[in-house]
């Protein structure tokens, strides 16, 4: 049985069509990754699978559980993170772990060994009787994942789970999330707008764009598509200079905002070629860099621009999902 299986889920804020027909299914124990920029719809996909928002359209099943038909059977079976922090600081983080369980209703004998478990599985044992509002964003969080364990969930979903943290603690959680797939055999949903996150951790990524998801396959293979080598040129010339450039070594060029790419084999090879090329052809160079393909480069052959630079049109969507969530 899958995981999780979703089909042309659809949602709406009025007249913006924050998620566009949605379709993916998640393997038992694998990671998968929703990678967009902000205002891209990863956060109200996970709403509705987690049976914060209702789908206007649409279908989703989630450890076994229809999200419209049995909602408190899917709210058993996940445990949830979100960006929006949800701990209460005036607690410690004993108290918030064990106020999370019995809302769930864990026997206390039970409650109080997953409590100690879980702590320690997130370095915090040593802190687990101090306010949370001593803590640190990094302690918040491992707190935050070690609290949606606790109830054995099926299913975990991280929204933006290292979003604003320091690159040695965002290496801590991936270790550790790394670690709950293997280990505990937990399917998790990833959402994330970081190349270096989703290329690390998950099994499979469904790259997600104003609303719809616009490809799906392994890191591996997202990146294979795009050939050997990339070869990057800073110039404001493209047009007229660059877009009619085909060489038998060429396997596309694309174009952005300042940049423009070109995807071959043997860059090494042929770099010296191309720059004679460019200056015969007048082209303005402000750098040149060469590197292997990377899910930015995927992000910018599917959507003409990069992903750092396209989450800007979408803040309202992102507002009223927050909204929205705020209100159920």
């Amino acid at each position: 049985m899958k995981a999780v299986t979703v089909v042309d889920l659809t949602k709406k804020f009025g007249d913006f069509i924050a998620v566009d027909s949605v379709s993916f299914d998640i393997e038992q124990g694998e990671i998968f990754g929703l990678l967009g920029p902000n205002g891209a719809g990863k956060t109200t996909t996970i709403s509705m699978l987690a049976t914060i928002l209702s789908p206007d359209s649409g279908k989703a099943v989630v450890a076994g559980h229809d999200i419209q038909k049995d909602q408190p059977g899917v709210r058993e079976s996940i445990g949830i993170v979100f960006q929006d922090q949800s701990l209460d600081e005036e607690l410690t983080g004993w108290e918030n772990m064990d106020f999370h369980g019995r809302l769930y209703r864990i026997p206390k004998k039970i409650r109080l060994e997953r409590m100690e478990e879980l702590l320690d599985l997130v370095g915090l044992t040593g802190r687990k009787d101090d306010f949370v509002k001593t803590y640190s964003g990094g302690m918040r969080r491992r707190l935050e994942i070690a609290r949606g364990l606790l109830h054995r969930p099926k299913v975990l979903f991280l929204d933006e789970p290292t979003l604003g943290l320091d690159p040695q603690t965002r290496n801590y959680l991936w270790d550790y999330i790394e670690r709950l797939s293997n280990e505990m055999n937990i399917s998790v949903i990833l959402t994330t707008h970081y190349m270096d996150e989703a290329d690390r951790l998950c099994d499979r990524i469904g790259i997600i764009d104003r609303g719809r998801i616009i490809a799906m396959d392994t890191p591996e293979n997202l990146k294979e598509m795009m050939g050997g080598d990339v070869i990057t040129v800073r110039s404001p010339d493209y047009h007229g200079h660059i877009a009619d450039l085909e060489l038998s070594w060429i396997e596309k060029v694309e174009s952005y905002d300042g940049f423009f790419s070109i995807a071959l084999h043997g860059a090494e090879e042929h770099l010296s070629e191309l720059i004679r090329i460019l200056v015969e052809r007048q082209v303005t160079i402000s750098s040149v860099s060469v590197h292997k393909p990377t899910l930015e480069d995927v992000f910018l052959h599917y959507t003409g621009r990069r992903i750092r630079d396209s989450g800007n049109g979408a803040k309202e969507q992102m507002r009223m999902a927050y909204r929205a969530r705020r209100h159920h």
